[in-house]
Formats: structure tokens, sequence, C-alpha cells
């Protein structure tokens, strides 16, 4: 009798097209090849890919090296990060751009890792309502509400 050995998945973390250079190609290549399945997960980020083309062109370059788009992140509200912080709103604008460019195997779930613990939510609007501006009731995975406010932007610390 065979013994079957534990499955083993590859998360890669990449955020702009030009991070896939030749050798992280033939990295993947050598993964993909060896029958490892290979995810993504990237961070929505101001100024370096919050725009539908530099989206678009991130996960079609992960698609093309056989790695699927798991997870887009919103930026975490960690210390010295908030200028590359979007909104929710934003964040779900370039989601809407996105279904109409590319390919559903290319989209990966928007999510909110939700302060203080409580788990990765996607940011779809079932999910997610915009109560106030810039304020938003986040449904948990558990069925919870939790409120949000999307940080001012260059707020001190954030």
């Amino acid at each position: 009798m065979r013994r079957k050995r534990l499955a083993v998945w590859v998360v890669v973390h990449t955020n702009h097209a030009n991070e896939l250079t030749s050798e992280a190609c033939a990295s993947l290549a050598r993964l993909a090849d060896a029958g490892i399945p290979l995810l993504s997960q990237s961070v929505l980020l101001r100024g370096v890919n919050d725009t539908a083309d530099a989206l678009a062109d991130l996960f079609r370059a992960l698609i093309r090296n056989r790695v699927k788009p798991y997870y887009l992140h919103h930026c975490d509200l960690a210390r010295g990060t908030s200028h590359f912080r979007t909104t929710i709103a934003e964040g779900q604008a370039l989601m809407a751009a996105l279904r109409g460019r590319i390919s559903g195997s290319c989209l990966p779930a928007y999510v909110l890792d939700l302060p203080g613990g409580f788990g990765k939510v996607p940011l779809d609007p079932g999910y997610a309502a915009e109560i106030a501006p810039g304020r938003y009731r986040i449904r948990d995975w558990q069925g919870g509400l939790h409120d949000y406010r999307d940080p001012e932007r260059g707020a001190a610390g954030l």
C-alpha cells in the first residue's frame, strides 16, 4: 500500500507584474512542472498597483506562469503604511472594473483581514456595506458585524 503524502501548495506574494522577472518565472515553472499547485496573494497598494491596468497585467502574468491569483488584500492598518492605503470603495471599484476586463480565473478574492483577529472577509457588497462616507459595517464569517473606518489619508502614525 502506498503512503499518501501531504499536499504541498505554494503561495507566491507579488504586488506588481514587474516582480515576475525571468528568474522568478523560471522558478515558478520548476514548481509547476513538479506538480506543485501555485496560488498568489497581493496587497492593493496606492501608487504601486491601484489601477485596473496594473492589476490586470499582474493577474494575467500570474496565470501565464500557472499561478492562480487567490487573494487581493486590502492594505492592513499597520504603522507606517498610510501612504499605500486605498479606500475600500476604491478597491471595490477596481474589482468591478476587472470583472469586465479579465477572465474569472484571473480574479482573486478581494479581502480585508479584520483588525482584532476576526479573520479575512471578502469585500463583496454582501459583506461590506458603507454606512457613512469612509465607514463600513463588515460581516465576518460567523455573521458578526464589525464597524470599520477607512483612516484619513496621512493619519499620524498609520
